[in-house]
């Protein structure tokens, strides 16, 4: 459990990160490190530079605009959890926050640093996709905006290029009658998620007119939005009936992912439990 020797520098800013990523390739970016040096002392990943950008003050921020919320990829899980306006806009996100690991980790490990590793059990992923956001990244050939539903890739793999960061996550605002919520089965000691359900929804005139289910946890491949589920909802009443409904196809097709903690089976079977919960807390039935 002890990392080979690695060389250390604090990045005092995005572009002088983005010089050094580009002066060593095989250097890895540090945030909170949650997920970076417990593999580093598996030896699982052995960079020869360790560049930290966790007190980059441009990269932790988070702001309200017209359009969307932008929340800086430096963003603590606490950050993020404690912010009044994230409270009055995504309770999924709100929801979510609160179940990452511990007060330590939820101080230290960040939103870029999640979605950058992409932990097929990792709960940001799921309620990103969710909630429709929106990933910048910039790297030595300038900035790039990725939907989510493009950023995530597959098994802990993303459309970062070489040489790139994440800097921000803009989530749009809200409009009239949407609500989301997260629900998680969690694993009692990483407490990351056996599986983990964001759903977002418009309600109008108590049908469901927008529907988004997303599951992280479930498929080995990383999180996914359900797209049978989400449409099965649309333009039906916000009901009980109605959501036992659509999530009795939860998860079908889908490469379910089987561990010491879950079968197949009973992970599927979790889905369609979690995505229930999630519909209703966000239909407020």
């Amino acid at each position: 459990m002890i990392p080979q020797a690695v060389d250390y520098k604090r990045a005092g800013s995005v572009s002088e990160a983005i010089s050094l990523l580009a002066e060593n390739p095989d250097a890895k970016i540090l945030a909170g490190g949650h997920s970076l040096i417990p593999a580093m002392k598996l030896r699982l990943n052995s960079p020869s530079l360790l560049i930290d950008i966790a007190r980059i003050a441009e990269l932790r921020f988070i702001t309200a605009g017209d359009g969307a919320v932008a929340i800086g990829a430096a963003s603590t899980h606490n950050d993020i959890i404690s912010n009044a306006d994230i409270q009055s806009r995504f309770l999924a996100m709100v929801e979510a926050g609160e179940l990452i690991g511990d007060t330590q980790v939820r101080n230290m490990g960040t939103l870029g640093g999640s979605i950058a590793h992409a932990d097929p059990s990792a709960d940001w992923p799921g309620v990103l996709l969710a909630l429709n956001a929106t990933v910048k990244v910039e790297g030595a050939g300038g900035t790039r905006e990725i939907a989510a539903a493009d950023f995530f890739t597959g098994f802990f793999s993303t459309a970062l290029e070489e040489g790139e960061i994440v800097t921000e996550i803009h989530i749009p605002n809200p409009v009239a009658g949407a609500n989301s919520s997260y629900q998680k089965f969690l694993q009692p000691a990483s407490r990351f998620a056996i599986v983990g359900c964001a759903v977002a929804v418009v309600i109008t005139d108590g049908v469901i007119s927008e529907a988004k289910v997303a599951f992280n946890g479930v498929s080995g491949e990383g999180a996914f939005l359900d797209e049978a589920v989400s449409t099965a909802l649309l333009g039906k009443a916000a009901t009980l009936e109605t959501i036992e409904a659509a999530v009795a196809g939860a998860a079908e097709g889908i490469d379910i992912n089987e561990d010491h903690y879950a079968s197949k089976v009973y992970r599927k079977h979790l889905a369609k439990v979690y995505a229930k919960r999630a519909l209703v807390a966000a239909c407020e039935l």
